[in-house]
């Protein structure tokens, strides 16, 4: 699947992996939406949960990631 695709059913709340582009302790990226912090709304982002500590990072895709076609949807 390209970005592309895989964008909306991130929206959905759905979880996505790249299955070749990524070799190490990335585990899946997700769209964390109705945020708040010190009770303002925060837009909707990105967050990639890998196997390190902390395990939660925002994400932001490269070039390289945008234009791969190796995207999965994962549960």
């Amino acid at each position: 699947m390209t970005f592309e695709e895989v964008l909306p059913e991130l929206k959905k709340g759905k979880k996505a992996i790249r299955t070749e582009g990524w070799g190490g302790s990335e585990e899946y990226i997700f769209v964390v939406d109705n945020d708040t912090l010190n009770g303002e709304k925060v837009n909707p982002y990105l967050m990639i949960r890998t196997k390190e500590e902390p395990a939660l990072s925002q994400f932001m895709p490269t070039s390289c990631d945008v234009l791969a076609d190796d995207w999965k949807i994962v549960e």
